[in-house]
Order: structure tokens, then sequence, then C-alpha cells
């Protein structure tokens, strides 16, 4: 059995208050997700952590 890594990690908000986290594999997941999900959420509210970022990259990326 081999290890999953999923390089995507989703926290969002939804309209009626709910919570989502889910993982994605690659962008094209992640965006089908997101897409499938779209009406649902808040679109503000939603953090995608890419978990395969250089951790200089980060650095200079935060968004505050």
């Amino acid at each position: 059995m081999g290890k999953t890594t999923h390089r995507f990690v989703v926290s969002a908000v939804g309209k009626g208050g709910q919570t989502y986290l889910t993982n994605c594999h690659d962008k094209y997941e992640l965006k089908k997700w997101l897409a499938d999900h779209e009406d649902d959420l808040i679109m503000n509210e939603v953090k995608i952590i890419d978990k395969k970022k250089h951790p200089i990259l980060k650095l200079f990326s935060l968004k505050r």
C-alpha cells in the first residue's frame, strides 16, 4: 500500500455557516472541487494551502 499525499488543503466557509475542509491531489482536482461547490461557498472565506510550496516563496507571498 503506497503513501498517499495531498498537495492542497482547502478550508472554506459555506453560506449557511458550514465549514469545509478537504484535500486535493493536484490543481485540476482543486479547480473541479471549487467549481462543484462554488454556489455553496463564500469565496472571500476560502483558504488554499499548497503543502509543496517552497518555504522561501511562502515568506514573500503572505497575504494579510
